[in-house]
């Protein structure tokens, strides 16, 4: 027999590229199980790439470990032969992964495939033997031939649990993915060296191929480059997907929570996380077509809270906030998971409730009375407030969402009307109060657009009797059908609706206007003053609305004075101080109007941009020296004394109102005394008898 020997290093090559065809076989079988569809075209195209990168792994070491071998004559490969044993390679490997990847690998499935992927790296091996077609041919160790067998079929086994068992992407996964590759390996290897050991060549063996083939030499370093580099792309490219499959999962993910909470957003009050208006409106069209399908019933509550207003003015609107979300918190822990509690905004509240009869509404509408007439703990304020609530039936209070929302609605007024603090079921006696409401809010929309609206200035006097000093600008609205009708019966509609927005805007538009007419005529030391509702204050586009204003009518900003109220400027400070100070710095006034009445924190009134005070009517009404408003009207002139803002009193009606205002320091004074609210075109006439003073001074 020929005595052979091995290449140490190219043995040691062999190794190193067996170990790294197993771990590029285990992270394939990642790849190809991390597709969402395994009959997918991605899925197959992974399947046969892992096929091509581990067969030709899995061949380039055998055929490595074959270039190691020297025997003492020449020796050549058949490349045929030797192209065959590497299709052998390929396929087995392709089967192995389509195991590895299937959902379950039970223990008859993984012996049969052990066994046929056994057999199969086994003919590669001897299939590879083959092309060197030696002559006489080789002879095999029959033990040794067997027992290579049985370690291909076992390595097998081992090698397609492995597989199957680290095919997901777990945690620490990678490092036994390293520590299996380097088991399957040896396992490898050991079955193509037992192999390689089992054959024996006679002593005058030839090798037929050793002309006509392929010679071992440039073949090793072939086949050790091509090796490499075909692994080391399957495995860039395995991990340049992985990682992008997962940005693509956590960009996936964000969109999803990202969706989520703009959801949250766009359906849920963002104050009390209840659902809102939208949210509302298609759980009340779900519970019509159910009810409609099933010939069901439901209850569609509309509830008030009475007396929120009041804390809401006397503690501040962050008070009235908590309050609000305490009341949503409460209603929701009292109502069952199905039914919807909604906030509609302020301090409104509906409830849809499922119902077997009309008078099941009975018992829940008592229970949510009982629930908000319970005391709330704010901040270490005992609140009470109490609820008025109206019910619509579906379907015998309407039976579209339009009458259901109408009529709930009249009836949640009729309560409010009838002493409040309790519930009444919707009659068609109480609509035509809801139609009237709504035929105000639609004549409300024309209003603005044919001209209906009208401004009336009330004069301002320097304290005690002049001269006049300016006016405020009041709106009246013209009605086609109602004749002269003032803000009390307009404006809070008008808030509700949102068209207090344009309506403001015409006012300023207009009290500018009439401002420049007076300022033409000589008037130059006259000031106008102008409301700002909460919604206008609020407003984003207030400065640039200011500005325009005045740019359009050519006024000097230091003739607008701009009024907003206490409890308005002292709702969130943070913010209303950088809107005024934005309306400071164009020149413009700021007077604090119902001053005295909101809950103010010096703290934050003194850093205010503010340049008047205006104390509110209720103080000045019953005004008279040693009276408890006397003493409050006392201190807030002498707090903005200190803070040197001007002090004007509206609502001065008689003469000894008159005198005290003016001896506590009182700069200027408004009210039907002195004057009272006229068209413009009657102003001049109506000061007249201040004009002398005026000129005079």
């Amino acid at each position: 027999m020929l005595s052979a020997s091995y290449d140490s290093l190219l043995v040691a090559v062999s190794l190193f590229v067996a170990i790294l065809a197993s771990y590029t076989a285990l992270d394939m079988a990642e790849r190809i199980n991390t597709t969402s569809n395994l009959h997918s075209m991605a899925a197959r195209l992974w399947l046969a790439g892992g096929a091509v990168a581990m067969g030709i792994g899995i061949w380039s070491m055998h055929f490595i470990g074959m270039l190691a071998f020297r025997l003492p004559i020449l020796l050549g490969y058949d490349p045929w032969i030797t192209m065959l044993s590497l299709v052998i390679a390929i396929a087995v490997s392709g089967y192995a992964l389509w195991i590895a990847t299937r959902p379950e690998l039970p223990l008859r499935r993984l012996l049969s495939s052990a066994l046929l992927m056994g057999t199969g790296i086994a003919s590669m091996h001897y299939t590879g033997m083959a092309a060197m077609r030696m002559s006489p041919g080789i002879e095999y160790d029959p033990l040794l031939f067997v027992a290579s067998l049985v370690i291909a079929i076992v390595a097998s086994a081992a090698a397609l649990w492995i597989a199957f068992r680290l095919r997901r992407n777990t945690p620490h996964v990678k490092a036994a993915r390293a520590a299996a590759s380097i088991v399957m390996g040896i396992a490898i290897v050991g079955m193509h060296y037992t192999g390689m050991d089992a054959a024996n060549f006679p002593a005058n063996s030839i090798c037929m191929a050793a002309r006509e083939g392929v010679s071992p030499g440039w073949l090793a370093i072939l086949i050790i480059v091509v090796t490499l580099a075909v692994l080391t792309i399957a495995l860039l490219t395995s991990v340049l997907d992985a990682r992008l499959e997962s940005r693509t999962a956590k960009l996936a993910s964000s969109l999803a929570e990202a969706n989520e909470e703009l959801t949250q957003m766009v359906l849920h009050d963002h104050l009390t996380k209840l659902p809102n208006r939208t949210l509302l409106e298609d759980r009340l069209t779900q519970a019509i077509n159910k009810a409609s399908r099933s010939k069901g019933r439901f209850a569609l509550m509309f509830m008030d809270l009475d007396g929120f207003k009041a804390i809401n003015d006397s503690l501040g609107h962050h008070i009235g906030d908590r309050l609000l979300v305490e009341v949503a918190q409460r209603l929701s822990n009292v109502m069952r998971a199905h039914d919807t509690v909604a906030r509609l905004g302020g301090d409104e509240f509906v409830i849809l409730v499922e119902l077997d009869k009309p008078d099941d509404a009975m018992p829940v509408a008592e229970k949510l009375v009982e629930a908000v007439n319970q005391p709330f703990m704010v901040e270490k304020h005992e609140l009470r407030v109490s609820a008025s609530i109206g019910i619509a039936i579906y379907p015998d209070d309407g039976n579209t969402r339009h009458d259901l929302v109408i009529n709930a609605d009249a009836a949640m007024y009729h309560t409010k009307r009838s002493g409040r603090n309790g519930y009444n079921f919707f009659e068609p006696s109480m609509n035509a109060n809801a139609h009237n409401q709504l035929q105000w809010l639609q004549d409300l929309r024309v209003a603005l657009e044919r001209g209906q609206f009208r401004l009336v200035y009330q004069p301002k006097f320097m304290s005690p009797d002049g001269p006049v000093i300016g006016a405020e600008a009041l709106l009246r609205w013209q009605h086609p059908v109602h004749g002269m009708v003032g803000p009390d019966d307009f404006i809070a509609l008008a808030e509700r609706s949102g068209l207090i927005i344009p309506i403001g805007a015409w006012v300023l538009d207009e009290a500018c206007r009439q401002m420049r007419e007076w300022l033409t005529l000589g008037y130059q030391d006259w000031k106008i003053a102008v409301n700002l509702s909460a919604l206008q204050f609020n407003d984003p586009q207030l400065l640039d609305v200011v500005q325009a204003v005045l740019e359009k009518h050519q006024l000097p900003p230091h003739c607008l004075t701009l009024e907003v109220t206490e409890s308005t400027a002292m709702y969130d400070t943070a913010s209303s101080m950088q809107t005024l100070q934005k309306i400071a710095d164009l020149g413009v006034d700021i007077s604090i109007d119902d001053f005295g009445t909101g809950y103010s924190s010096l703290l934050y009134l003194k850093r205010l941009p503010a340049n008047e005070l205006k104390i509110d009517r209720g103080f000045v009404r019953d005004l008279s020296a040693g009276t408890e408003d006397a003493a409050i009207v006392s201190a807030i002139v002498a707090l903005g004394r200190t803070l040197n803002l001007r002090i004007v009193a509206e609502g001065v009606e008689t003469e000894v109102q008159q005198a005290f205002l003016t001896s506590v320091g009182c700069d200027a004074l408004q009210g039907y005394l002195m004057g009272r609210p006229v068209p413009p075109e009657q102003f001049l006439q109506a000061i007249q008898p201040q004009q002398p003073t005026m000129r005079q001074a």
